[in-house]
């Protein structure tokens, strides 16, 4: 196979970086990749390592939820499952903090240090990851019980980007929504990992566009379609980009204002022409940015490239990313290595952001 036309001038960082701290995360990364990010997560030290596992101990210390009696699992972390505590009717059920807006308050500190010593660009962004609210109460909490702790969670949640949103100046921020729970929803393999319930497109997207509304416009807002990443591996493969497809022109027509950008996962095995394909079907806003996950270490530079060109068949322009996060299951050698990789397969951009 050729290699790409042009090397992506734009890096995305999914989220989760598994460097130690996020002064760390930003000296390291702002050095290292300059104009070509046009924003920063934190990397979600600490607790957040293990992406929606940071809000279980919060599920689990409400006085309106218990374990189910049923002694039932999640399949993947083996937590229990959670219900409504005995005597609870639905309409009582609230959360108050889910701790993300004190996370990013702190972090954004450290975010304004790094820009004032010159290890960020000027431009670039503070940049808060956030689960959706169906990707925390689908899959910790019991199937029966779950509408009335969802609609709770989603009522939180809002208001934890609201905080954001007050605490954090416009301009230098973006929200981006981890879309894990839908995406493997919509995508209609089969799959055990959370049950189906309220879980049609229609559904789907008639939440995007509540939570998306609590994102003022000048804010920026993305979205990171994901397949998983337990065990630094995918709940299930996607057979190829078709169903994410689907799923970004959806939410494009659901959601009244525009994406900054869309985040789409490319398996390692995938630098055939099946995969991409169905980047020919997709309807961004002309103001959306598509980042595609081609960087992987196994197959590194090389492996990087022949994904990178085999997407420009199909997509002119896009920049690049992980699959996913980089912190679970991930040695810091490895993320070093990660980091290296998206340099080394992409290039400096002619112009500023």
């Amino acid at each position: 196979m050729k290699g790409p036309r042009k090397l992506p001038e734009s890096i995305h960082l999914v989220g989760s970086i598994g460097l130690d701290t996020v002064k760390e995360v930003f000296r390291t990364v702002g050095r290292k990749f300059g104009r070509r990010l046009a924003r920063v997560p934190d990397g979600e030290p600490g607790p957040r390592r293990l992406w929606i596992s940071f809000q279980y101990p919060l599920l689990r210390s409400s006085a309106y939820l218990r374990p189910d009696p049923s002694g039932a699992l999640r399949k993947s972390s083996g937590f229990p499952l959670l219900c409504l505590a005995e005597g609870v009717k639905p309409e009582d059920v609230r959360f108050g903090e889910l701790g993300y807006a004190r996370e990013a308050q702190g972090s954004y500190v450290d975010f304004r240090a790094a820009r004032k010593r010159g290890e960020l660009a000027r431009h670039v962004r503070f940049q808060v990851c956030l689960p959706t609210p169906m990707g925390v109460s689908y899959a910790f909490c019991t199937p029966r019980d779950l509408l009335a702790i969802d609609a709770a969670y989603e009522k939180a949640m809002i208001r934890e980007v609201q905080m954001i949103c007050r605490a954090i100046p416009h301009k230098d921020l973006c929200i981006q929504w981890d879309f894990c729970t839908e995406m493997i929803m919509l995508d209609g393999q089969p799959q055990d990992h959370f049950p189906m319930i309220a879980a049609s497109k229609e559904d789907i997207m008639a939440r995007m566009r509540r939570i998306c509304a609590a994102v003022p416009k000048d804010v920026e807002l993305g979205v990171h379609l994901c397949y998983g990443d337990f065990g630094a591996k995918h709940f299930i493969e996607p057979l190829d980009a078709r169903k994410m497809v689907e799923a970004a022109n959806a939410m494009t027509k659901a959601v009244k204002r525009p994406f900054t950008y869309m985040h789409m996962p490319v398996p390692i095995a995938r630098s055939d022409d099946a995969y991409f394909v169905p980047l020919r079907e997709l309807k961004l806003s002309p103001k959306t940015r598509l980042y595609l996950g081609v960087v992987h270490a196994a197959d590194g530079v090389e492996g990087t490239k022949q994904r990178i060109a085999a997407a420009q068949k199909y997509v002119a322009d896009f920049g690049i990313a992980t699959e996913c996060g980089m912190a679970r299951a991930r040695t810091r050698e490895l993320v070093s290595r990660l980091l290296d990789i998206h340099k080394q397969a992409s290039r400096e951009p002619a112009h500023g952001h």
